[in-house]
């Protein structure tokens, strides 16, 4: 930790602050001062400190923008952070026991923030494409045009009047597909009426001849009404505006942004892409989204939230597709399957760091990388640590998001009960991004109980994903005889109902915490955790039986058809599966299996199955052998080559097939590679490629 000034306030006595027992768990050379105004009367200790330079630790965020401006009016140069103790803490029906988490909470700040990671750039001019009806696409082109370079694509229907003078590209079609992101929009569409609006010249021949009334001043033909007179053709001319039998009818363009004025959006994702937006028909959505858009002008930077180990992922082998959890997860779209080239792809662009492909990833090779498990693990422990300084007991931490999740733990402490004094609030970038890792590792390290708040802006695939997930660590730590309840997802967006499941949670019991600290590599944490939770467990067990899709298990290979053709061995990205250098043997390392299933689907004689569990015994780090045969030795030198078991399955396959009638073929299978080629030169009076006339030899 770094060394840090630490400001506490009580907010006008409503909360109960002990400075010396916040102090003690801090290692502070002397107790804090315990202000009752520190945003009033008390503002002298503030500029005090921050003149003073070095870090400064603001127990209040409301008057957070207030500090921040009286620092820049002091010309300090002081670091500012900000904690909340009074709505996380002390506004609670147990404020009086919650210094062990406002010292948690305050250790937290102290730390230093996570190593910077490469970042993701957008570059946008301001290009906006328009979809919608004629008359709300077009009205909002018109007030948006002086800001913005806008373009509109009539789709849907509606009727409007195009404007008299032609300040922006129009465009009509059908069957439009949206793809990309901010700056880099790729726009397709299918132009279904037969005036081209960007050839028309809007000079109204056309609706002057129509006997109809078929094309009005948007300039476009109601087809139910046309009987095909073309008229119109006739009446354009060399415009050339009109084409009933139009060959070329598909069009493309790149914008910027993209505002979707249509009833269903044309990007159906939880998460849409950054620079598109979709408001729909509601007038007023359109007008906040049309608020939004000049600031989506310009060049923009974000974090590249992921690292991809592309060696260790078991997406697939040799286009045999096993693993897609991250593919399955994602809720932005940013993650594609390249199985030809045995991975997957993320668009770095479309990634909107939610996490939830790191949690799912059974290897390791997709990973969080802002922050890193290493930095998200070593908070964890601060917090942990100094909670039992200060004398705290039964630590339950709970992870939230930075928007709903943040504002209902605020929304509980301003009108209800609070949270409990052992519950311990940690916001996260998404709670998506909490995989088994983080959740065994916060057991073994001293949390009591591992609770995830789902206030309502996560996408549905990510609770179902939280919800498998916790149900593995939760069947982990039960069957080792550590109880229930020490895992949970809330789903609320109500404080009354956040308040009494929290007040409703019994506290679990604790253990001798682990030391080690959380690692980058998942399987590594995981060995470290489950290795703490095995020597403590108050009911060992060899084996624990897991749910299907769990990360962890066996396989049973069928030894009656097994041919070991090692094709399994080939297609393991983990080196599960091995094969024995000095003998036809089948090995299996069960920690390192995946179940990934790849081994399953490669196979070409379905012999092997998956069985999901996990085995805490030395053997499921040492080889064990799942198959073994007799070797055959090759009958020319007696070296041995394959497994009698496919020699012989193999003559019993082509020993009456013609191209092997001849005597001594049968028998050359039976050799070794080099002996195989000896006898092939050898051999007298068999027929080969040389004895091939195709009658272009004139010898």
């Amino acid at each position: 930790m770094t060394d840090s000034q630490v400001l506490l306030c009580n907010c006008n006595h409503t909360c109960a602050v002990d400075g010396k027992r916040v102090g003690n768990a801090l290692r502070l050379e002397s107790p804090p001062i315990v202000h009752s105004e520190l945003c009033r009367r008390h503002l002298a200790a503030f500029e005090s400190a921050v003149k003073t330079g070095g870090e400064v630790i603001v127990s209040c965020t409301q008057e957070a923008p207030l500090f921040s401006e009286l620092q820049s009016e002091f010309h300090a140069d002081a670091a500012i952070k900000f904690v909340n103790i009074r709505e996380a803490a002390g506004w609670s029906d147990e404020g009086e026991q919650t210094a062990p988490k406002m010292a948690a909470l305050l250790a937290l700040a102290r730390m230093p923030e996570p190593e910077p990671v490469p970042v993701v750039s957008y570059r946008s001019g301001g290009a906006l494409l328009i979809v919608g009806q004629a008359g709300a696409a077009l009205g909002w082109a018109e007030r948006l045009a002086a800001q913005l370079q806008v373009a509109v694509l009539i789709a849907g229907g509606g009727q409007a009047e195009l404007p008299f003078v032609r300040r922006y590209p129009v465009f009509s079609g059908r069957s439009i597909k949206v793809s990309g992101y901010l700056g880099a929009f790729d726009v397709s569409w299918e132009q279904s009426n037969p005036i081209d609006l960007e050839a028309c010249t809007r000079c109204n021949a056309c609706i002057e001849v129509c006997p109809e009334h078929a094309i009005d001043y948007s300039y476009q033909i109601d087809l139910e009404r046309c009987r095909a007179h073309r008229k119109c053709v006739a009446a354009c001319g060399e415009v050339k505006a009109i084409d009933f039998e139009r060959a070329e009818r598909m069009r493309s363009d790149r914008f910027d942004m993209v505002l979707d004025l249509s009833a269903e959006p044309l990007i159906k994702l939880h998460q849409p892409p950054q620079g598109y937006l979709a408001p729909g028909r509601d007038p007023l959505d359109q007008a906040l989204a049309a608020a939004q858009l000049a600031q989506l002008v310009g060049e923009f930077e974000k974090p590249r939230f992921f690292a991809y180990k592309e060696k260790i992922c078991a997406h697939s082998r040799s286009n045999i597709v096993g693993c897609t959890a991250c593919i399955d997860v994602c809720s932005t779209g940013a993650i594609f399957s390249e199985a030809a080239e045995n991975r997957v792809r993320v668009e770095p662009h479309l990634c909107m760091g939610c996490g939830a492909c790191a949690s799912v990833c059974p290897s390791g090779a997709m990973t969080y990388a802002y922050p890193r498990m290493a930095d998200l693990g070593a908070r964890v422990k601060t917090v942990l640590q100094t909670y039992r300084d200060a004398r705290g007991s039964s630590p339950c931490l709970m992870f939230h998001n930075g928007t709903d999740g943040r504002d209902l733990v605020m929304a509980l402490g301003r009108r209800g009960r609070g949270l409990p004094a052992r519950v311990i609030p940690l916001e996260v970038q998404h709670v998506a991004a909490l995989g088994l890792d983080l959740m065994l590792g916060s057991v073994a390290l001293g949390a009591a109980q591992f609770v995830v708040l789902a206030a309502g802006s996560e996408a549905p695939e990510y609770c179902a994903t939280l919800n498998r997930v916790l149900g593995d660590a939760t069947a982990i730590v039960s069957g080792l005889g550590y109880g229930g309840g020490r895992f949970r997802l809330i789903e609320t967006h109500e404080a009354k109902e956040l308040e009494s499941v929290l007040w409703g949670m019994e506290p679990a019991g604790e253990f001798k915490p682990a030391s080690f600290n959380l690692f980058n590599e998942k399987r590594a944490t995981l060995d470290f955790a489950l290795d703490h939770l095995l020597r403590h467990a108050p009911a060992p067990k060899d084996e624990l039986p897991l749910a299907r899709g769990a990360p962890y298990g066996r396989i049973n290979v069928d030894v009656n058809t097994c041919t070991l053709c090692m094709a399994c061995v080939g297609a393991c990205p983990e080196g599960a599966l091995l094969d024995a250098k000095d003998a036809p043997q089948l090995k299996f390392i069960e920690r390192n299996c995946v179940q990934c299933g790849l081994c399953e689907k490669t196979c070409p004689e379905d012999a092997i199955t998956l069985t999901p569990r996990l085995l805490l015994t030395r053997d499921a780090k040492t080889e064990v052998v799942l198959n073994h045969a007799e070797p055959f030795e090759c009958v020319r030198c007696g070296k041995p080559f394959a497994t009698r078991q496919m020699v012989e399955t193999m003559l019993g396959r082509l020993n009456t097939h013609s191209m092997f009638a001849a005597a001594g073929t049968l028998r050359r299978l039976q050799m070794c590679g080099d002996c195989r080629v000896i006898d092939m030169m050898e051999a007298q009076g068999e027929a080969n490629i040389f004895d091939v006339d195709d009658g272009k030899n004139p010898g």
